[in-house]
């Protein structure tokens, strides 16, 4: 037989596109529009239904940048249309390729009912199922003008991300506003067409089903009247029922579909425009469980659901109703998708705990998968969180992004830095929006990587951010390959019941052991310095006022702030979603977000103090208050004491213009640029700096990698450096304890403060960036006389070794990587830590030693701050504020203790004497992360703890009150956990713990 099978490709590709498509919507008759554009925020539903819009033509622009239009239209079904389907086709001026990515409409009856959304790829309103004919047809849409950001040309700089700069041009032309029948024989007739020859294309061109497909698509186009498709399209279809019938081999990948909707909390848009994106989606889904009986649909993060409760309450009365049949289902059980990185501690458990509560409050659902297609890496600290959270299962999708090497697995159990394992899945679709096609389930059967051992994987199915959710096209085509020879399997099923079923199908996977590294977006570590030090700073004043007021209320009776605490708690949570706190969105985000981290600290400042002043009473005697975990100058950790101050600094200035800072513990040496030449620990009589170089530089590097510019920062970035070494000024500090150095460079101006305290081994700088350069890197580099092949990097409730060398690819790919408050580095004895208290971002380098082709030295270098101009051009422009600090002799525990201090500076007051603890522990490698009273409002004090330096340890907890009980507790404070359970004498509570270990006490008052 001769070879016809591109001809017929060709033929299909064509009738479809120019003859069926089209026939979908044989008939139609404009509707008639009015517009009236809202003055400025968007407005209550009630106003925009009352508004008394202008009439506005099909082909008008409107819509100003961040604009709200409320288009009214109105029609009347031709009578000749009776006993047929008949929609509205609102199309206010798509790009059917960027779904999420501009305007939006959200479509309500007179009454103020939403009925659905209106996106690029769902543009249809149902008017009738059939029609009588003589229908009035009157809608609303509220429609959001929202620029597009990401276009046709990523990443060019633009001032449409923020309101303020905008302007006020329309950005969209109204494109279609009709009446028309609706041919479902005809829509049917598409699917089954589309269906085929996709899956047609992804066999082998000698594969017999190929050519039964052929053959039967052949016969179905003969069939179609090109004059007459609705007339014909039933009979086209009957050639097709064989091939569709026939069903998949036994050995077939089995994919699990789940409903989805990526919606990123705030990316390219602002918060209050996310609450309008979950209202339209959740219309959408809810409205489409209703017409198909087999579609499932999940969505994640609480706080959308939230949002919707909040501001949508007819929408949430049709999500509880959907939720209560098992088809609009709760996941993930976090607050938001947030970055795993650089949330600390406590930050990530209540990540899981204000996110589980609310599904449990609401709905009684207990999730056990976290879901996080779009987070870009995950910390080694996260498994064990998951698992104290009372889940058991991670889903993620970004880490197939990986620029460098493959991720080996898509099925495979994660262990954590404690030794904690959850089972974890990676989609091999992988896309987290996936739309049904062909080629998509195709690419996930055969790009899985467990094939032989597992069979199942899961596909999130719908268009995200705004793009309106799953399609009833999509279901249209899963219901094609539920049973399809050729293809994958695909049925709608929840991720509990995925779950179920691939950890059934694979008891046994591999193991992957440490954190799940995405090998891109590395610069989100340092994107937007003043998110991320906001993020910083509010998890700490979070510690220090659930500390104090637990403490004030046990020993005074202060009134325990609950409702601001969880309130404020939910918003610095909010703030760590994956394009906020990785400094990623539009200018008018990290804007919002500056101020709301300034109002938070206000309010959290006030709480503290209030509490301070409850537990230090009356008098004069001077006090300080101990947030940290650690006892620092005689002031116990959590208590408030008198600080004593031991022994004293001195500061010499040399001739050639150098500085040398001298406590008895470290002798610092400062040149006349302003660089530490010399860090001495007298005690040991050991050099910190490497031979010939300098502590304390700035480095500036070029920084425009080939995308994605305010997440990637690229590896050639290196290839070209400059050091800024040229000081204006090096000026002994009037404290003679310090040394103060002025540097200019490009258009910007840093001042720096060098510190030696005395009596304490650390060297603190403070440094004040004025910065407006663009498309730059600014560095700070300490190269420190230390043979180490790997070092430690703080993560959540522990730390993680990562090496200092690039053996493999793997090695190579971390050459930017994240740290919370330290770094450690040492040789068996003696080591050295680099801590701060704002900065993420970090890179470790190995070096031969410049005196002589023997041994290495090893570079720590903290990354300051960026200027990307896509999305925010201004990113970073103007005044920050850093402070870190070199501590040269440290173990593992002081740069621990060190860690915690430079972030929980001392509060001085006044007051009538010492205040004692609440809880103590005997251990220093037990940390505590968390005093406060139970949520449920019992009064019950609950302690979270975690061995800190990576040993089995044994600590002694003492409760400073009467304690009437104590239980071992998950996350969400109900009795559960793990490991050894403790033994009470008393108020003295014995615990032994593994490395790492993370446990939570409810100590329940007698």
């Amino acid at each position: 037989m001769h070879d016809d099978r591109k001809l017929v490709e060709a033929r299909l590709r064509r009738v479809l596109d120019e003859r069926i498509r089209p026939a979908v919507y044989p008939e139609s008759v404009p509707l008639r529009v009015a517009v009236w554009h809202a003055p400025g925020e968007p407005v209550p539903v009630a106003e925009g239904l009352a508004a008394e819009p202008a009439p506005i033509e099909v082909g008008a622009r409107w819509g100003a940048p961040w604009g709200t239009s409320w288009f009214r239209v109105t029609g009347t079904v031709p009578r000749a249309w009776a006993g047929r389907t008949v929609e509205a086709l609102l199309d206010l001026g798509f790009d059917e390729n960027m779904p999420g990515f501009q305007c939006e409409g959200l479509v309500y009856r007179p009454d103020g009912t939403p009925v659905k959304g209106l996106n690029p790829r769902n543009q249809w309103v149902r008017i009738g199922a059939p029609v009588e004919g003589g229908e009035e047809v009157r809608l609303h849409i509220e429609a959001a003008s929202n620029p597009v950001i990401l276009d046709y040309h990523p990443f060019r700089p633009t001032l449409l991300g923020d309101k303020d700069t905008a302007g006020h041009e329309p950005q969209y032309t109204l494109t279609r506003m009709d009446l028309a029948v609706f041919d479902e024989s005809v829509w049917q007739l598409v699917l089954d067409l589309e269906v085929l020859g996709e899956l047609m294309a992804e066999l082998p061109v000698d594969s017999a089903r190929r050519w039964d497909i052929v053959r039967a698509v052949d016969r179905a186009l003969d069939l179609v009247d090109l004059q007459d498709v609705g007339g014909t399209a039933d009979r086209a279809r009957a050639q097709l029922t064989g091939v569709l019938a026939a069903p998949a081999v036994p050995s077939a990948h089995r994919i699990s579909a789940v409903g989805h909707a990526h919606i990123d909390s705030a990316w390219l848009w602002p918060l209050r425009e996310t609450v309008r994106k979950v209202a339209r989606t959740t219309s959408n889904m809810t409205a489409l469980v209703e017409d198909e009986p087999e579609f499932v649909f999940a969505m994640s993060q609480a706080q959308q659901w939230a949002w919707v409760k909040e501001h949508r309450p007819e929408v949430w009365a049709r999500v509880k109703k959907a939720v209560a049949e098992g088809r609009f289902v709760p996941a993930g059980g976090m607050w938001v998708e947030s970055d795993t990185n650089m949330p600390g501690s406590e930050a990530m458990a209540r990540q899981f705990v204000h996110g589980k509560r609310f599904f449990l409050d609401e709905f009684g659902i207990e999730n056990e998968e976290a879901w996080l297609p779009d987070t870009f890496g995950f910390a080694a600290g996260l498994p064990q969180i998951i698992r104290a959270a009372g889940s058991k299962w991670l889903l993620t999708q970004k880490i197939s992004w990986s620029q460098t090497n493959s991720f080996p697995h898509h099925t495979f159990r994660w262990e954590g830095i404690d030794g904690t394992r959850i089972f974890t899945h990676f989609p091999p679709v992988d896309t987290y929006n996936c739309s049904m096609k062909g080629s998509e389930i195709a690419h996930a059967a055969r790009n899985f990587k467990d094939k032989g051992r597992a069979r199942h994987s899961l596909a999130p199915s719908g268009w995200g951010d705004g793009g309106g959710g799953t399609t009833r096209e999509m279901v249209a085509r899963a219901a094609r390959l539920r049973d399809l020879e050729g293809s994958a399997t695909v049925v709608w099923e929840t991720p509990r019941a995925f779950f179920e079923k691939a950890e059934a199908d694979y008891p046994e996977p591999p193991v992957w052991v440490g954190e799940l590294y995405l090998e891109l977006h590395r610069a989100t570590l340092t994107s937007q310095a003043k998110t991320k030090q906001g993020n910083r700073r509010s998890e700490h004043l979070l510690h220090e006022a659930e500390l104090w007021a637990a403490t004030a209320a046990v020993r005074t009776g202060f009134p325990y702030p609950h409702e601001e605490l969880d309130r404020i708690w939910k918003t610095v949570l909010l703030h760590q979603f994956h394009d906020i706190l990785p400094g990623s969105s539009i200018a008018w985000v990290h804007r919002e977000a500056r101020a709301t981290y300034e109002r938070i600290a206000a309010e959290l400042t006030g709480i503290i103090e209030a509490a301070q002043r409850a537990l230090a009473g009356e008098g004069e005697t001077p006090l300080a208050f101990n947030a940290a975990p650690h006892p620092r100058a005689g002031v116990p950790a959590g208590g408030a004491a008198t600080p004593r101050t031991e022994g004293a600094t001195t500061l010499t200035a040399r001739p050639d213009g150098a500085h040398v800072l001298d406590n008895g513990l470290l002798r610092i040496e400062i040149d006349a640029r302003g660089l530490v030449v010399s860090a001495h620990d007298l005690r040991a009589d050991r050099e910190t700096i490497a031979p010939g170089a300098a502590a304390n530089l700035l480095q500036l590097h070029p920084d425009f990698p080939n995308m994605w510019d305010a997440w990637d920062v690229d590896e050639f970035y290196r290839n070209t450096v400059t050091d800024l070494t040229d000081a204006d000024a090096v000026t002994a500090g009037e404290d003679g304890a310090s040394v103060r150095i002025v540097r200019s460079f490009g258009a910007s101006r840093v001042t720096q403060v060098l510190t030696l305290p005395p009596g304490e081994r650390r060297l603190v700088l403070d440094t004040e960036v004025d910065w407006h350069e663009t498309e730059k890197f600014l560095k700070l580099a300490f190269p420190l006389d230390l043979h180490a092949e790997r070092y430690a990097s703080e993560t959540q409730f522990g730390h993680f070794h990562r090496p200092t060398h690039t053996n493999t690819s793997w090695e190579a790919a971390k050459f930017e990587a994240c740290n919370h408050r330290f770094v450690h580095l040492a040789e068996p004895g003696w080591g050295v830590a680099v801590v701060n208290d704002s900065t993420y971002g970090h890179d470790v380098t190995r070096t031969v030693r410049t005196d002589g082709d023997r041994g290495t030295t090893t570079t720590v270098r903290v990354s300051l701050l960026r200027a990307p101009r896509f999305p925010d051009p201004e990113t970073d422009q103007g005044v920050h504020r850093f402070r870190h600090a070199l501590v040269p002799g440290a173990r593992i525990a002081d740069a621990v203790r060190e860690g915690w201090r430079i972030n929980l500076p001392e509060r001085s007051t006044t007051g009538a004497g010492e205040v004692a603890p609440l809880v103590t522990v005997d251990n220093e490698a037990v940390v505590v992360t968390a005093v406060k009273l139970a949520d449920d409002g019992s009064g019950d004090v609950v302690v979270r703890f975690h061995e800190a330096h990576g040993g089995r340890t044994r600590a002694t907890l003492t409760a400073g009150f009467a304690v009437g009980d104590v239980t071992v507790t998950d996350l969400l404070e109900r009795p559960g956990g793990d490991g050894e359970p403790p033994v009470r004498d008393g108020e003295r509570i014995t615990v032994r713990l593994r490395p790492f270990e993370l446990m939570t006490l409810r100590l329940r008052r007698a």
